[in-house]
């Protein structure tokens, strides 16, 4: 997270936030804010590492992101996907407290709405019915994902 710029005051997160939050209420997103830094990382940055501890996860407000997953060819690399604005990246190493499964770097400038893994268990134990819908959230896009690695590999069978 040392190549990107901190900014963190509310007003920011509230003028960015319209895609990446619209699961929340009004009220919510007032809880949820001041938890949340704003981050920019140029472009060709790595965001999230393989194999590294996940100690984040962002809501993209702008930019692209490209997600790899190392193979076992020396310095070769699967693209996962591309990332577009309003996209959650990195829920799964923070909410299982485990290492990051592939590496996301910014394939242009990119902003990301940043929550850390400790505010994310903040939010959780400060008020559980919200942190109960920020998981459905997470469990909802998780699901969404790996519905469509499954058709992709059922067209690859």
């Amino acid at each position: 997270m040392s190549s990107a710029s901190i900014m963190g005051p509310c007003q920011l997160v509230r003028e960015h936030a319209q895609a990446a939050f619209r699961f929340l209420t009004a009220e919510e997103l007032e809880e949820l804010c001041p938890l949340l830094q704003l981050r920019r990382w140029p472009a060709d940055a790595v965001l999230m590492r393989e194999g590294e501890s996940g100690e984040f996860m962002g809501f993209l407000l702008d930019g692209k992101l490209a997600v790899r997953k190392e193979t076992s060819f020396d310095g070769k690399h699967i693209l996962l996907a591309i990332l577009e604005p309003g996209t959650m990246v990195g829920e799964i190493s923070v909410v299982a407290r485990e290492h990051r499964n592939a590496s996301v770097a910014a394939m242009e400038e990119s902003t990301l709405l940043v929550l850390s893994s400790d505010d994310f268990e903040l939010l959780v134990t400060r008020n559980p019915v919200l942190g109960v819908k920020f998981l459905s959230h997470i469990v909802k896009v998780v699901s969404l994902r790996l519905r469509k690695a499954d058709d992709r590999l059922a067209r690859l069978l």
